[in-house]
């Protein structure tokens, strides 16, 4: 339980980051309201929190696998949101990048 809530908090926080961070870039939100994109991290960063006490827990006290599949969580959202949002290309440079992300995410789930 505590790594499915460690994905599920780790996932909103990255979605709820990529937003505040490009979402500036396509929409203009930083220039029309930035104190509440500042706020705005404050949610986001309760999130990054939650998810790494949640992992942490799952690896008995380990914190380096909260940081990789922090990482590789971080990698997968922002490859799909800016291909999404921004209609970036998929290269093959930016999917082997995705897939030695998704890599790190399973070496550290299943490698015991």
């Amino acid at each position: 339980m505590n790594l499915l809530f460690g994905f599920l908090y780790g996932l909103v926080a990255q979605i709820l980051t990529f937003l505040q961070l490009q979402g500036g870039i396509k929409y203009g939100w930083y220039e029309k309201y930035p104190v509440i994109v500042i706020l705005a991290s404050v949610p986001s960063g309760w999130l990054f929190i939650r998810s790494v006490q949640y992992f942490v827990a799952a690896f008995d006290g380990q914190l380096w696998p909260s940081r990789l599949i922090g990482y590789g969580i971080g990698v997968t959202v922002f490859t799909i949101m800016s291909w999404q949002l921004f209609g970036e290309p998929l290269s093959t440079k930016t999917l082997v990048c995705l897939g030695l992300s998704v890599a790190i995410i399973l070496i550290q789930i299943l490698w015991k």
